[in-house]
């Protein structure tokens, strides 16, 4: 059998990240990103020992490398036990210029050292929009795809407890920037996000109306979204005020009805909801709006957790302010 043509990854955080460059007649190469996929990007990284590719950057992502352009139209079925092996154009035949070089990021590279990760406008660093270091920039990741199980992975990389909740149309606010990641597909046991499958970095068709978020279970409930109902002849009835940013403000009637108020009840230890009234019919609350169009399913287990739009955005003036009148009477 040939001996394997040999292989390097040049420019990256570690020899298991970078440039795809092959040896071939004494010299130095790049792979052009024509066809460029993760499954040739598997097969880069198990000939290297790297372990499973991560992603396939193309566009010189790794920078543009030496002439000559060595392979283009790279397909490989993923069985091979080396890139010569898979099929291409003749060596040196192509149609590519060095901004497509292809790259490689491989499971035992510096990103085994997880891309970093954070929440942002939660209500602690538990719970909030989810963003992620790359490339020396902050960015988003879309929520397509998107669900318990990538969750799961966000609040055990930070030290967050289970995850409560995954937050999709941007719940926590539009992030800027780059959207990192897409199509996100975690098993369940990866200890990174960044470990899990997903687009290569910064390939998407998203935008940030789809910032995904998530809450984690040690987001305290104190914590999570303070509710308290106001100006009613109880704890457990009132006009509906949440608190964020530091101040109490109120929800917009705009969709409310006895599932929002349900979830309220539940939350507060107030027992069911017997009425969600509308129309300010505790008041005119004052300062922000905090929430409009609120959409429960009635599962929740907090408001928070509930379909609406970006904190503060609405349509309403405090004439609309949302009521609730809960079955109990004091809340433990």
């Amino acid at each position: 059998t040939k001996k394997p043509v040999q292989l390097q990854l040049v420019n990256g955080s570690s020899p298991c990240a970078g440039r795809v460059e092959v040896l071939y007649g004494q010299q130095w190469g790049t792979v052009c990103d024509d066809n460029w996929d993760i499954i040739d990007a598997e097969v880069v990284c198990r000939q290297l020992g790297c372990g499973t590719a991560l992603s396939a950057p193309s566009s010189a992502h790794f920078g543009r490398g030496p002439d000559p352009i060595w392979l283009d139209d790279v397909t490989c079925k993923g069985t091979e036990g080396a890139l010569s092996e898979c099929s291409a154009k003749p060596w040196g035949s192509h149609n590519c210029v060095h901004g497509e070089d292809a790259g490689v990021v491989c499971s035992d590279s510096g990103f085994a050292e997880p891309a970093p990760l954070r929440l942002v406008n939660g209500l602690n660093h538990c719970s909030g929009r989810v963003e992620v270091f790359y490339g020396q920039r902050w960015g988003t990741v879309c929520d397509d795809e998107w669900d318990l199980v990538e969750a799961e992975v966000v609040c055990r990389q930070l030290g967050c407890g289970k995850a409560l909740s995954a937050t999709h149309g941007a719940h926590f606010g539009e992030g800027s920037g780059p959207i990192w990641i897409d199509d996100v597909n975690c098993t369940g046991t990866e200890a990174a996000l960044s470990q899990c499958r997903a687009t290569p970095w910064g390939s998407h068709n998203c935008g940030h109306e789809e910032d995904a978020g998530v809450v984690c279970t040690e987001t305290r409930f104190a914590e999570l979204l303070p509710v308290r109902l106001v100006n009613g002849s109880s704890n457990c009835s009132g006009r509906v005020e949440v608190f964020h940013e530091q101040q109490w403000g109120t929800v917009c009637d705009d969709s409310w009805d006895l599932t929002d108020a349900q979830v309220v009840c539940r939350q507060l230890g107030c027992g069911t909801a017997v009425s969600a009234p509308d129309s300010a019919r505790f008041g005119q609350g004052i300062g922000q709006i905090w929430l409009d169009d609120v959409n429960c399913a009635g599962a929740e287990s907090i408001l928070t957790e509930c379909r609406a739009r970006p904190w503060g955005d609405h349509n309403c003036n405090h004439g609309e302010d949302a009521g609730v009148e809960c079955s109990g009477t004091a809340k433990a």
